[in-house]
């Protein structure tokens, strides 16, 4: 007997959108063995020949984005121009990977003389298990799915049961174009489908994105298979803000960094510490601005924040939030979701007098909480930006460039953004230390990370 996954919009009352059936064991080794036929052939069509099959795929990714948009915005809640946002910005990514990718993964000589010549190829791994989540369902599929199948990995992915349509959407795009059968296949269902495809003979590399729980599980299959993982996990990123920096555009920064995706994000700024000396009119605009957000349905105009993406996203907040309350912690500043919303919605808060014990400090808040505390000194600001298991991300801002340099060195994270720098330019490596997980996407880094470098010498007579 089938069984369904049945897709719900949290932003409107938990309304049925549709169902999709769960891939069974049969179904998850049939897409794998597809994969590993494709495997030779889709290796041989090169660098620029795969490209130009995926070319007209990123085009209708394009052309169909105010309905993928849509289906991304019931499944999530996310309003719906962040949704259009998500398709169009994921898009760009693909193009970039399709400028640079015969450059980056073009043989390299490493030595020639009158006798010999030296060169490495970066030849695919093979198949590639891709598991992506639900806070960018689009955008995470494009980064897990196009760079592999660029590098020559067949891929079969599998998306978060919270998102199946949008993943429907996914795949029916994918395999309305002239890929060959077996290059790219999807599977749907929860952790048990994902952990069934992960532990299939015939894959050869792992790449998540998820939770850190998770991705340590998915860790120890790809130990027993002996195979290669990419994971992008957990973060709880600190944002730093020094005495002497500009305390309008700081809390702007730390806002819109917590509470995007209505704080749904693996690297949004998860603790804010502030410098004793400007922690008063930083955290004032704080409150000036969570206090005017506009929490609404997310196909309304004007809508800033809809819902959080399920029932049980919005109970795991309410209970790190009771939390931080019963430790003593303080609302400093709370937006309360309108009354005549029905769904996943959450209040947008600030806490003050945080302490070490509670949750909202040493769990990733995959919601709109932000806890803020203070520091007299940089060694007290660095020992607390690392007091985290985890390291994808970290800010630092101060008019004292030489001292944020510094700073920034110090903390142990994949990626630390200064003032208003943006990590977010696809030729930069991404990826994170500690329980943040391993490896590297993007850019040369990430492309060649889902290769096997070949070294090939040979003589010239």
């Amino acid at each position: 007997m089938s069984e369904f996954i049945e897709s719900t919009a949290p932003a409107h009352g938990y309304a049925v959108i549709g169902q999709v059936e769960v891939s069974t064991p049969a179904e998850v080794s049939y897409k794998v063995e597809q994969a590993n036929a494709a495997k030779t052939p889709w290796k041989e069509l090169g660098v620029e020949g795969r490209i130009k099959l995926l070319e007209p795929i990123r085009d209708e990714f394009i052309a169909q984005a105010d309905d993928i948009a849509k289906i991304i915005s019931l499944e999530t809640g996310k309003p719906i121009n962040n949704s259009y946002g998500e398709v169009l910005s994921y898009a760009e990514d693909i193009t970039w990977l399709f400028e640079n990718a015969p450059k980056a993964l073009a043989d390299e000589v490493t030595h020639e003389d009158n006798n010999s010549l030296h060169r490495v190829a970066y030849e695919p791994k093979g198949v590639a298990a891709v598991i992506t989540p639900w806070n960018f369902p689009f955008g995470m599929a494009v980064w897990g799915t196009f760079p592999n199948l660029v590098a020559g990995n067949p891929v079969v992915l599998k998306t978060s049961e919270e998102n199946p349509m949008v993943g429907k959407a996914f795949e029916s795009i994918m395999l309305s174009h002239d890929l060959p059968e077996g290059v790219f296949g999807e599977v749907y269902g929860d952790g048990k489908v994902g952990k069934d495809l992960s532990e299939q003979a015939g894959i050869d590399l792992l790449w998540f994105t998820g939770s850190s729980a998770t991705g340590k599980t998915l860790y120890k299959t790809a130990a027993e298979q002996f195979i290669p993982a990419t994971l992008e996990m957990g973060g709880s990123n600190p944002t730093l803000v020094f005495e002497d920096a500009d305390a309008i555009k700081a809390a702007q920064r730390i806002f819109n960094e917590r509470f995007q995706n209505n704080g749904q994000v693996c690297t949004a700024t998860k603790r804010a510490f502030i410098h004793e000396q400007i922690a008063k009119p930083v955290t004032a605009e704080l409150k000036r601005l969570v206090e005017d957000r506009v929490i609404g349905d997310p196909f309304a105009e004007g809508t800033e924040t809809g819902s959080l993406v399920s029932a049980k996203q919005a109970a795991i907040a309410q209970g790190q939030l009771d939390d931080a309350l019963s430790k003593g912690a303080k609302i400093w500043a709370k937006k309360d979701v309108p009354e005549d919303l029905s769904g996943a919605y959450f209040p947008q808060v600030v806490l003050a007098g945080v302490t070490r014990d509670m949750k909202v400090w040493h769990e990733e808040t995959f919601a709109p909480i932000l806890p803020v505390s203070t520091f007299k000194t940089e060694e007290e600001a660095v020992r607390l930006a690392n007091d985290t298991v985890y390291g994808l991300g970290a800010r630092v801002i101060s008019a004292d460039l030489e001292r944020a340099e510094r700073v920034a060195s110090r903390i142990d994270a994949g990626t630390v953004e200064i003032n208003e720098g943006s990590r977010w330019l696809p030729q930069n490596p991404f990826g994170g230390n500690k329980s943040s997980g391993m490896g590297r996407e993007h850019g040369v880094h990430g492309l060649r990370e889902l290769t096997q470098p070949k070294t090939i010498s040979r003589s010239k007579s």
